[in-house]
């Protein structure tokens, strides 16, 4: 294989045939055929426009294509190596598969323009009482000679064949520019505006006339047979695509002042009057064609080829039959096969504006998507990626979105079906192939741009939290991870929408190679966990031979949000409270920061149905209150308890039950809470029942039970804060450090 692959390198071509195979493709068919109508249609300043914002697709393509080259190891397959390579074969695959399809119908296209070059000789054919005499006479014999030059003499040929038909479409613009009108001797003042009525839209006349600045990409088809890519491939397409802009502009220009508008749109090869010698026009379209034919029928089997050595076609036997070489020419023979078919199939057509506009339509998907690999790249700012060439990020993104718009303003209908087409084949090659890598780098180098940028950001923003603006940015740490899943639960809730979580699964003991390991294991057993849960929760663990250890060094992290993390929460079983003490004795040391705190008691319903929150309200910890409410609100934003209704139940004394009943109704409606005020229940007890009495009585149905903590009781009264709430389900005590306020 290296053998091959020197003795390829060692007789490759150079920058010419990039060069050579890019311009005779853009100074094709549409230069001769259609430039006329153009002119017609729009006016000249709007011909200039069309020019210019197609070159705003192609020339930043160019430069992607150029920057992409630079930076890798280009064999064959030229545009899919360099896609499939920077996005991964899954959507190179899709694409190469779109690109191949669009080269082998401009085979077709060529070949069809190539006819049209024989136009003018069809009176003389009247002569010999052959009327109307169709162009396929033409088109299906010059496709079957195509396919037999280059089946018998492969690229080798093609090049030869190449710098002759280029050498005669130079001579054909020298004498098309020297030529003169009488048109051009009698013009007073140049028409910048004017155009024929009942003209065809500017997008009409775009999508007809694009094939024309296409060719930019068609000399790096060839990146299998140069001797140096890397350096052929940005030099050729760069001067292919800035020359043919500069062509095109000029044409449009002489045109202008050389005829009519009604002569341009009635005469496809008006430029034959114009040229100094006439014939040399057709001449010149002729070779322009075959060249562009040529460049094509070189290039699309070569892609194709490309496409199945990497497996992507959906059958073990096509992928070897296609991607198979004459050892001696390392030519596909079996791709320029199915290539021929495919062009004889576009050349029955006969329609060259239908055509054209099939072709643009995978051209748009094409370039668009190598611009937005570009773009990503840099975006991503990968260590890897360090292009010879370099564009810019900007010039890049001007690119795919000015495929994007373009393809929605020629047809919404053209677009929508192609970007299905794309869709189909991007399943297609994702069900088949085996190497589904590439995507996920590049965007997993734009998601931690973005999220650096953010944190950045946030960080630098005020610190201290507007409070009517406070949202939570939770941590929780557990040891009991896989034994019970709902501390890891809640902080999911609590993420979902309108705050940010970290959970952190703690394993006791000293940090070791074998500890480490199996922390290791743990976050991977986690993650697997979060994607099956479809959590928006940041995950870790930490190795600590202490609790104090932990909840000195949690305190401390910083929020996945950029700012400082604001609650803490852990987690106890009601069943079995180890560690509780623990928490306990650690309180003093989380208030140092000015965290609230949260401490979950977990019982076997593991949240039951989900439909019910009771919030407990008692005279004592009411500072709790508004965090108690917010959590509450925050929890059923999850669709796991989008049937949730919160109930808020408050003990007072006798006497101050109706003044405490309108500030809980008033704090609802300034706070704007999903609480009915048929939710609210205020009840009063007897000096001698306890509270918890109550709450067991009340809520043994609740799904989730909210209780105030005060930091002082717990110091005091010890673990029995915790105890005593047999009868219900799953409690979250809540201690807050700093009033919230949510009205």
């Amino acid at each position: 294989m290296a053998s091959s692959l020197d003795k390829r390198q060692q007789q490759g071509f150079g920058t010419a045939p990039v060069f050579f195979t890019s311009i005779s493709t853009i100074l094709g068919a549409i230069l001769f055929l259609r430039f006329g109508y153009a002119v017609a249609n729009l006016g000249l300043l709007s011909t200039f426009s069309m020019v210019l914002v197609g070159h705003l697709v192609t020339i930043p393509t160019a430069m992607a294509i150029s920057e992409i080259a630079t930076n890798q190891k280009v064999q064959g397959g030229g545009v899919y190596y360099i896609i499939s390579r920077s996005f991964g074969i899954t959507i190179g695959g899709s694409i190469g598969i779109s690109l191949y399809l669009s080269q082998a119908i401009s085979t077709a296209f060529y070949i069809i323009a190539f006819a049209e070059a024989f136009r003018p000789l069809f009176p003389l054919l009247e002569q010999y009482g052959i009327v109307d005499p169709n162009l396929r006479w033409i088109t299906i014999p010059s496709t079957f000679a195509l396919i037999a030059l280059v089946m018998y003499k492969g690229a080798d040929l093609g090049m030869k064949t190449l710098y002759i038909v280029v050498a005669i479409l130079f001579l054909s613009l020298l004498s098309f520019f020297i030529g003169t009108t009488e048109f051009a001797e009698n013009l007073e003042k140049i028409n910048w505006y004017g155009h024929i009525e009942e003209s065809d839209s500017f997008f009409k006349v775009l999508a007809i006339c694009f094939p024309a600045f296409t060719g930019i990409a068609a000399g790096v088809g060839l990146s299998g047979d140069l001797k140096s890519p890397e350096k052929s491939i940005p030099i050729g397409t760069m001067f292919a695509g800035i020359f043919g802009m500069i062509v095109y502009l000029l044409v449009a220009y002489k045109l202008s002042v050389s005829a009519s508008l009604e002569d341009l749109d009635a005469d496809p090869l008006i430029m034959t009057d114009i040229s100094l010698w006439g014939p040399m026009i057709p001449i010149g379209l002729a070779a322009a064609a075959l060249s562009s034919a040529i460049g094509s029928i070189l290039v699309a089997p070569r892609t194709l080829q490309a496409i199945a050595e990497d497996k992507v076609l959906p059958n073990h036997g096509v992928n070897k039959w296609l991607g198979q070489v004459n050892k001696e020419s390392n030519e596909p023979i079996n791709s320029s096969m199915i290539t021929s078919v495919i062009t004889l199939i576009f050349v029955l057509i006969g329609d060259i504006d239908v055509v054209a506009q099939i072709i643009t339509m995978f051209f748009m998907v094409t370039y668009g998507a190598i611009c937005l690999i570009s773009f990503l790249e840099h975006f991503a700012s990968d260590p890897a990626y360090r292009p010879v060439f370099k564009s810019k990020p900007i010039i890049s993104l001007v690119g795919a979105l000015m495929c994007l718009y373009l393809m929605f303003k020629i047809s919404a209908s053209y677009t929508f079906m192609a970007l299905i087409f794309m869709a189909l084949l991007y399943q297609m090659v994702r069900r088949f192939t085996p190497n589904k890598e590439g995507l996920k780098a590049i965007f997993q180098g734009v998601i931690f741009q973005l999220s650096r940028q953010f944190q950045v950001f946030l960080q630098k923003t005020e610190k201290d939290d507007v409070e009517d603006h406070w949202r939570p940015a939770v941590v929780c740490v557990s040891r009991n991870t896989f034994k019970r899943f709902a501390a890891f639960n809640l902080v999911k809730w609590i993420a979902h929408k309108y705050g940010f979580a970290t959970y952190i699964h703690l394993i006791d003991g000293y940090l070791s190679k074998e500890t480490n390991s199996l922390a290791e294991k743990d976050l991977h057993r986690l993650i697997k966990i979060s994607d099956a849960s479809n959590s928006k929760v940041y995950l870790d663990t930490m190795i600590s031979p202490s609790m104090t250890s932990v909840i000195a060094q949690v305190i401390q992290l910083p929020s996945v949000a950029g700012k400082d993390n604001n609650m803490l929460m852990f987690e106890f079983s009601k069943k079995d409270p180890d560690g509780l003490q623990q928490l306990i004795d650690n309180f003093k040391l989380m208030s140092v920061t000015g965290n609230d705190i949260c401490v979950l008691g977990s019982d076997d319903r593991n949240f039951g149905y989900k439909t019910e929150i009771h919030i407990w309200l008692t005279p004592k910890d009411l500072e709790n209150a508004n965090l108690m409410i917010l959590l509450a609100f925050i929890i059923i934003g999850h669709p796991e308890w989008s049937n949730a209704k919160i109930t808020l139940l408050a003990c007072f004394p006798e006497p101050e039950i109706e003044d405490r009943r309108e500030q809980i109704l008033d704090l609802i409606k300034t706070g704007r809470l999903p609480i009915s005020k048929n939710n609210v229940k205020l009840l009063t007890r007897a000096d001698n029942v306890d509270i918890k009495t109550v709450i067991n009585q009340t809520s043994q149905d609740a799904d989730l039970t909210i209780i105030g903590l005060r930091l002082e009781a717990a110091k005091k009264i010890n673990e029995q804060v915790f105890y005593g709430y047999d009868d219900i389900g799953d409690v979250l005590f809540i201690h807050t450090a700093k009033r919230k306020d949510i009205s």
